[in-house]
């Protein structure tokens, strides 16, 4: 009885697959690397390239690659640098929004006299204001519970529908979007800290007032304390509002992320 050959890939064919396996990476290799909370350095780069595979895997199959023909000739570098500039533009986009919540939280700290409380921001690894790294987390958190992540992932597949690999990109749009996220950063960020703010201002001003009046009273020993407090209590009556406000942050990050990837591939 004879026996043939075992049942397989050709070595020809397992090229190919990993060929169109890397290519299936990087768009979402480049977005783990540049998001917020998928980027930073408490998740580990082991556990993002593994995350980053399985998702690749998991679209083999699933989402059409050009020939391999193009992969295996110099028509692949265009390839590849389409797939970064989109998984990129992803990651900064969401992490130049997300942004706004750290200005604002260095912005009330500044007022408040907390600038000088810093704290190693695990995201990036530098040092941050506390009220900072409060609201930083406090997103995260709210981004989590409204499975934001999950709709993340779905815009990034979704998109291999209307910019499938090797279309080409409108990197014009690319920069505009980047153009109009920096804005919306500075907006959202005044719009945040411009209430705590105020009270602030008219508290350093009321205090300024009593420190004129009771030369006796040392700025440091009666404002301060006073300052503090009042950031205290308005940052745990604020807690609410704050919730809702960092809610339709992320709701309009996943907008202009969808458009981000609509505008690339449409050219608007």
């Amino acid at each position: 009885m004879g026996y043939g050959a075992l049942p397989g890939l050709a070595i020809q064919d397992i090229m190919d697959q990993a060929l169109i396996f890397l290519i299936l990476l990087l768009r979402f290799g480049a977005f783990l690397l540049s998001a917020p909370f998928f980027g930073s350095r408490m998740i580990p780069l082991p556990v993002r390239v593994v995350f980053s595979a399985s998702l690749a895997a998991f679209l083999i199959g699933r989402v059409s690659v050009p020939p391999i023909e193009d992969l295996t000739s110099l028509l692949v570098l265009p390839i590849i640098a389409q797939e970064l500039a989109l998984g990129l533009s992803a990651g900064l986009l969401l992490t130049i929004l997300f942004a706004a919540v750290a200005l604002a939280g260095e912005k009330i700290a500044a007022t408040s006299g907390l600038s000088f409380a810093f704290q190693i921001d695990p995201n990036s690894g530098g040092q941050m204001p506390l009220i900072s790294q409060i609201f930083t987390l406090f997103l995260t958190i709210v981004f989590l519970s409204l499975n934001g992540h999950l709709a993340v992932f779905a815009i990034l597949i979704e998109s291999y529908s209307f910019a499938p690999i090797g279309a080409g990109v409108n990197y014009a749009a690319l920069f505009t979007v980047g153009e109009v996220a920096g804005s919306t950063m500075f907006a959202t960020a005044a719009q945040l800290m411009l209430p705590i703010v105020t009270v602030l201002f008219l508290v350093n001003i009321a205090i300024g007032v009593i420190t004129r009046s009771a030369p006796t009273l040392n700025l440091f020993s009666f404002g301060f304390p006073i300052t503090l407090f009042a950031v205290f209590m308005l940052l745990f009556l604020s807690a609410v509002p704050l919730g809702f406000a960092f809610q339709d942050l992320v709701a309009a990050a996943l907008v202009d992320l969808g458009d981000l990837m609509r505008g690339a591939a449409l050219g608007q």
